[in-house]
């Protein structure tokens, strides 16, 4: 497989292209985010953008939070550094973990923010997420819309138009260029370019309908709000990290010391480098593990490659954690069966369907990774 002689990221990953040396555009922009970007400049947009908007509703801005490093970070910037007065929305996906929950607990009280947190139909998420899983190769349809749409649907019924999320996508993918020189817009758009899969909430709604009691306002907490609602607002939607520039180890360190904030183990990562990442999914051992299967990479290759373009890691060293971190099976591949109702077979089956060529995964593969400490905790199906 041919892979980015730099940071080594494979041809199977989305949106990669090389360039004559074989170097490939993630790197690229990456080096134009550091070497071209006026990033006084960008601060000053930042600044003036917040006070269009400070002081003339309820709110100053909405945050999206899940209580990750990043938007953990991102909230606590906007409120010390701009005192801001934020409306904070959460979209619990129904796999949250109790060390995030804690680590949530501590970030809002010790800010001291309003919050508001929406956890949709359990029974609606599962179908959804098998359907996901058999037409995509990716269960995580109704986090993907839900964590993009319904914040956007409470800027509407709250009136607040400036809403602030995280990273910019351009950190890890190319779907938007930090050498554009605009600043990426988190809307429509980008929603149905790739946030939605290519699935709608009425394309969901036909698929499922058959063979699922389905009550269509069901479906409303994953359906974007159209142009005209927003436009009405005057809405913004941007990220801190075109602002900013963008740098997941230093503000980590910052929450852990300011706020609390602790990270985790997560299946499938080294607890002792990305203890950071990922933290607030209970099945992201098995996102992971699917990624792996369908592309030949996982969340692994994806930090490694990040922390080489940042000068923390050599290649060889990145290449020793790939080689003995990844592909291998999580532990809450069984407790996500249960959830879908389904055999691992059956899974293996879809999975083979929606492989990446050139990658050629070994499947059914019984090597399992590591167990978190957390993982008696979890919701089980069966035991409840």
């Amino acid at each position: 497989m041919i892979k980015c002689t730099k940071c080594l990221l494979p041809e199977t990953y989305e949106t990669i292209e090389f360039d004559s040396s074989g170097q490939c555009n993630i790197c690229n922009q990456q080096n134009y985010k550091k070497e071209v970007i006026d990033w006084a400049k960008r601060k000053e947009q930042l600044v003036a953008l917040i006070e269009e908007f400070r002081g003339k509703y309820d709110y100053d801005c909405l945050v999206p939070f899940s209580g990750g490093k990043d938007s953990t970070f991102t909230l606590y910037h906007l409120v010390k550094e701009y005192k801001i007065k934020p409306l904070v929305v959460q979209f619990n996906h129904g796999f949250m973990r109790p060390n995030l929950l804690e680590n949530n607990e501590r970030t809002i009280k010790k800010l001291g923010v309003d919050v508001i947190s929406f956890t949709p139909n359990w029974n609606v998420v599962k179908r959804l997420m098998k359907e996901s899983l058999i037409r995509k190769g990716d269960f995580c349809w109704h986090c993907h819309t839900g964590i993009a749409a319904y914040p956007m649907q409470l800027a509407i019924k709250f009136n607040v138009p400036l809403v602030f999320w995280g990273e910019p996508s351009t950190e890890y993918t190319a779907y938007y260029n930090y050498s554009d020189d605009v600043i990426e817009e988190n809307d429509e758009k980008k929603f149905n370019r790739w946030g939605n899969l290519g699935i709608t909430s009425e394309d969901m709604k036909g698929m499922i309908s058959n063979d699922f009691e389905l009550d269509p306002r069901d479906l409303a907490p994953y359906s974007y709000p159209s142009l005209r609602e927003l436009k009405k607002i005057q809405y913004r939607s941007v990220h801190l990290g075109s602002f900013i520039p963008w740098d997941v180890k230093k503000q980590y360190e910052l929450i852990k010391n300011e706020l609390g904030w602790k990270g985790d183990e997560v299946e499938g990562m080294p607890p002792n480098i990305y203890s950071y990442e990922k933290i607030e999914c209970a099945m992201q051992g098995v996102r992971d593990y699917l990624k792996y299967l369908k592309r030949g990479y996982s969340r692994v290759t994806q930090m490694t490659a990040l922390d080489i373009r940042n000068g923390r890691l050599s290649k060889s060293e990145a290449e020793k954690l790939v080689a003995d971190w990844e592909g291998k099976k999580p532990h809450s591949l069984e407790i996500f069966l249960e959830y879908l109702g389904m055999q691992e077979d059956e899974f293996n089956d879809i999975v083979k369907k929606l492989v990446v060529p050139p990658n050629k995964p070994s499947i059914p593969n019984e090597t399992l990774s590591n167990k978190t400490s957390d993982f008696d905790l979890w919701y089980r199906e069966k035991n409840n």
